[in-house]
């Protein structure tokens, strides 16, 4: 029953970020990476997140993944402030509700495919199960090549096992960062709709920060930042709106670096 209680007190949201500042460096050398931001993420959607160079996203992913922690503001994933959390329990909570999914895969060379889909789980205590492993390995088309090392395989299998890796303890959000910037425009289509497989089948919810139009234009939403600060959203985006809107958020950022010279 208390769990039945819990499940149903859970907020509609996965990601919460609230007044989210991160300023690096002090006194007149400081640089303010993130100003002021809040948004949240609702729990069975897909994110894209994009912004012209310097506009913040890696330090918005890393805030909202709880790898880096804010200067003022708040995090919350899967209803867990995160401030307060000390580092032992902040690593926890990510193995338990947050996965990763990154440009450069960040796979154990001397591990094989099934052992560094396990390894989180490994890691925290746990005993993966192995019909879950096998289950997952199955949906990214690596059933056959559990026993490869990621020496063996090709860059878009290696990302599909870094995939797996993130979808087998079924965590509450999955973060994702450029996850297509090293892949040829076919398997980066495949990666994709691999991300978006389990925002439909099990409502889990993805936060991609990518600078690829036709990336983002595979995301429920994508939302823009320019200067640190959100910068607008597009809604069932198409690459053609995703490109103009950056070129146009690229250009004012242009112009306020200018300004700010002056």
């Amino acid at each position: 029953m208390k769990r039945k209680q819990e499940t149903l007190q859970r907020s509609s949201n996965s990601v919460v970020l609230s007044d989210v500042r991160r300023v690096y460096g002090k006194g007149a050398g400081a640089v303010v990476a993130l100003d002021g931001i809040s948004i949240s993420f609702a729990r069975g959607t897909f994110t894209a997140v994009m912004g012209p160079s310097g506009s913040g996203k890696s330090t918005f992913l890393h805030c909202a993944a709880g790898l880096d922690r804010p200067t003022s503001g708040s995090v919350a994933i899967d209803d867990q402030p995160l401030a307060g959390l000390s580092e032992r329990k902040l690593t926890e909570l990510r193995r338990e509700r947050i996965g990763f999914v990154f440009q450069s895969f960040n796979l154990l060379p001397a591990l094989t495919v099934w052992q560094n889909v396990t390894l989180p789980q490994e890691l925290d205590g746990r005993r993966p199960h192995r019909h879950s492993v096998e289950e997952v390995l199955e949906r990214v088309g690596l059933a056959d090549r559990h026993k490869h090392r990621p020496g063996e395989l090709s860059g878009g299998q290696q990302q599909r096992v870094a995939i797996a890796r993130a979808l087998v303890a079924r965590p509450a959000v999955i973060f994702a960062d450029e996850p297509t910037g090293a892949l040829d425009t076919q398997t980066a289509a495949d990666v994709l709709e691999l991300l978006r497989e389990p925002v439909r089948s099990q409502g889990q919810t993805v936060v991609m920060v990518t600078h690829d139009p036709v990336a983002a234009s595979y995301a429920d939403q994508v939302v823009f930042l320019a200067d640190g600060k959100l910068a607008g959203s597009l809604v069932a985006p198409t690459a053609e709106q995703v490109a103009e809107r950056l070129t146009h958020l690229g250009a004012r950022s242009r112009a306020h670096g200018l300004a700010v010279a002056r």
